[in-house]
């Protein structure tokens, strides 16, 4: 049975400070590291066959901790094409202080709605027309041939490749938030209609 384990990056050094981070390449915090440990240990029990990661640093060093407690090394491939959102103007901002100046609810539209685009940024519809065709392209080939696939990335990015594999809409999407370092699980059957999703 082929199996899809999703994990966002542990908590980076930007998380912690309530920025918008986006593409900026910042670096897990102690916390991050701990959860990226945590996972690993979460995971010793799945043959995991290959993983695939962002180039982004938060991301990477996650799969590497996560390995690292597993003790099995595995191919790793690494794609922009599943880097974080790009947040634009927002990037590096406070995002307190910028429901401040913009207010509240333009804010929570830039980061929550499906096609709204904050100012230079990507909205979550440009995110997921970068990660789905390469998840159809690059990662789905291994799962019909009944490989175990880890993939470690970044909030919207994951959130794009949920709303993808369970069929969610526009408005049942913006209610999703994806933890830090919690792995979330996808069973599917040999024809690949999913069986299950669960965090574990």
């Amino acid at each position: 049975m082929p199996k899809l384990i999703l994990l966002r990056h542990g908590q980076s050094l930007w998380n912690l400070k309530n920025l918008f981070t986006g593409e900026v390449d910042v670096e897990l915090t102690v916390q991050g590291e701990e959860e990226a440990k945590n996972a690993g240990m979460l995971l010793k029990g799945f043959p995991i066959d290959i993983a695939f990661t962002s180039i982004l640093k938060r991301a990477i060093h996650t799969l590497d901790i996560l390995l690292a407690e597993i003790g099995t090394p595995i191919p790793i491939i690494r794609s922009p094409a599943l880097n974080e959102r790009n947040y634009g103007e927002l990037q590096g901002m406070n995002k307190a202080e910028t429901a401040k100046k913009y207010g509240t609810e333009k804010v929570l539209l830039w980061r929550r709605s499906f096609a709204i685009r904050p100012p230079g940024g990507e909205s979550l519809k440009d995110t997921f027309h970068r990660v789905v065709p390469y998840y159809v392209k690059e990662i789905l080939p291994f799962l019909k041939i009944g490989k175990t696939v880890l993939i470690v990335a970044h909030g919207n990015s994951l959130r794009a490749l949920m709303m993808y594999l369970e069929e969610l809409d526009e408005q049942e999407i913006e209610m999703v938030e994806i933890a830090t370092g919690v792995p979330r699980l996808y069973e599917f059957s040999n024809d690949m209609k999913l069986v299950k999703a669960a965090y574990l």
